[in-house]
């Protein structure tokens, strides 16, 4: 089911909650400049195996409320923070892919934890998002043509063959943003640093990344495997950025050994 969750004055989140008799909850955030749609593949079978899934839009992407303003780490941590606490999650997984893997690391970080249990970073942004000669790229075609830009994302995102059917699904995804909301993330690619967050990080961590991956390279992943101190760092030799589809089925049972068994 879907449902909105205020999370401040005038601004409200969409969130799927999928199964919410799952003996296990995982919450999933979505990459720029998708929405939670991304993870249809994870929602198609792991409820299925006895896990509570929810999907959070940020605010400015999927269904969300689009304010123009709120766009850094810090407030869109508070904002998951709110649907945390709106919906009473305890010992909870927290998966976060690309974007939405710095958003989990600051949420965690900002609030020693916030109930959450297991951390599970998938191809995640992190230390550093965009390079300044990316971010230029993308800011400049994101105000001028964002159809075109979002088009060449997903022309670099996977590594494995995808169908122009499932590509214009895709493409379609990302233009559901607003697109100021889309412009200002890029520029919080660009700027930020969580090198001294990883450090602070005390949870099982999980790190999936795509050896292919030409939009966060796999060399990050190994920068967060040395510095995050309890993690585990598994390479998808058959990925690119969209590791949770280009071996969705791997991805899926990495996802329940990592976690541990749920009844159906």
């Amino acid at each position: 089911m879907g449902y909105f969750v205020t999370v401040e004055p005038g601004v409200k989140l969409y969130v799927e909650d999928i199964n919410p008799a799952g003996s296990k909850t995982i919450v999933f955030l979505h990459g720029w400049p998708l929405s939670h749609d991304q993870f249809e593949y994870q929602f198609d079978v792991l409820p299925g195996m006895g896990y509570r899934c929810i999907g959070i839009d940020w605010r400015g992407f999927g269904k969300s409320d689009r304010p123009y303003d709120g766009y850094n780490l810090e407030r869109l941590a508070d904002d998951i923070r709110a649907v945390v606490t709106a919906l009473q999650l305890k010992d909870f997984v927290l998966g976060g892919h690309s974007t939405g893997g710095a958003i989990a690391i600051k949420y965690v970080v900002r609030y020693n934890g916030g109930g959450v249990s297991k951390l599970v970073l998938i191809d995640a942004a992190a230390p550093r998002g965009f390079t300044e000669e990316n971010a230029a790229q993308l800011l400049k075609q994101t105000l001028n043509d964002r159809a075109n830009m979002m088009l060449g994302v997903t022309n670099i995102f996977f590594f494995r063959y995808i169908t122009k059917p499932f590509s214009d699904w895709f493409n379609q995804m990302g233009m559901e943003a607003a697109g100021w909301s889309t412009a200002a993330v890029i520029i919080m690619l660009r700027d930020f640093d969580l090198t001294s967050d990883l450090t602070r990080i005390q949870l099982p961590t999980l790190i999936v990344h795509g050896i292919h991956d030409q939009v966060i390279p796999f060399r990050q992943a190994e920068e967060m495997h040395r510095i995050i101190p309890h993690s585990r760092l598994v390479p998808f030799i058959y990925s690119g950025h969209g590791s949770f589809y280009d071996e969705r089925d791997k991805f899926n049972q990495l996802m329940q050994e990592f976690i541990g068994a749920a009844t159906g």
